[in-house]
């Protein structure tokens, strides 16, 4: 299995997220936020009462949030197959979550082309533009 083909993990995130031009990890934050620009674009999210275990009533403490185009959003949540989801706190909210006990359901590819997506849904139009030009589709 190739390293692009394998299960994803979280440090797939960091790593990708970290190799995208201008991003940077925000100052200060108790947990991992990915910038470009001063605008996030993956962030670790500490425990909120929005996103818990059904059965449990345990809060995640793993959530890893993603900006997305909105046109995409529903798709991600409602399709089944990913573990992909939202929260009523992120209704409106251009974004999707994942937990990090679940990033293995996904290949690192899959990962790599939500970061992407995530960055290039904040990043200027230029440094976008930039990166879609040196990264064509496959």
């Amino acid at each position: 299995m190739s390293p692009r083909t394998r299960k994803a993990r979280v440090e797939d995130v960091h790593e990708i997220a970290l190799s995208m031009p201008y991003a940077e990890l925000a100052p200060g934050s108790r947990r991992p936020v990915y910038q470009v620009g001063k605008k996030s674009f993956v962030f670790f999210r500490t425990q909120r009462p929005d996103a818990f275990d059904p059965e449990t009533g345990e809060r995640y403490d793993d959530v890893i949030v993603f900006w997305v185009d909105p046109a995409d959003k529903d798709a991600m949540v409602l399709d089944e197959s990913t573990p992909y989801f939202t929260t009523p706190h992120f209704n409106g909210h251009p974004s999707v979550l994942l937990r990090g006990s679940r990033i293995g359901e996904l290949t690192r590819d899959e990962v790599a082309e939500v970061v992407q997506d995530a960055w290039l849904s904040r990043a200027s139009k230029r440094r976008a533009a930039e990166w879609l030009a040196a990264h064509p589709p496959r």
